[in-house]
């Protein structure tokens, strides 16, 4: 497989992931995510955004979050998130620590 058909085989399959997050299972609460994967949308925003500045281009965490959620990340919250339980949030604090480092 040449590259040029890598690259987009790999792009369409980012926007079925996103799809798939934001329109087929929005009610897939990042925690989940995180605590299953040891990753969430969150997670994908700051990818997209460190894959940006490694091609030159300038984009604030917010703007990320916005392309990946398809919307601005509080108004996606307001809409999708759901209060953690005590479970969920101890068992994060393992998976953000294990997956990502110390909060900052």
């Amino acid at each position: 497989m040449d590259d040029a058909t890598r690259t987009r085989i790999e792009a369409a399959t980012y926007r079925r992931l996103m799809q798939h997050l934001l329109v087929d299972r929005p009610d897939a609460q990042n925690i989940d995510l995180m605590n299953l994967a040891g990753f969430c949308r969150n997670c994908l925003s700051r990818w997209y955004g460190e894959a940006a500045a490694a091609e030159g281009v300038t984009l604030t965490k917010d703007e990320a979050r916005e392309i990946v959620y398809g919307m601005p990340y509080d108004d996606w919250k307001a809409q999708n998130q759901r209060e953690a339980t005590d479970d969920q949030l101890k068992a994060f604090e393992v998976a953000f620590a294990e997956n990502v480092g110390p909060k900052e």
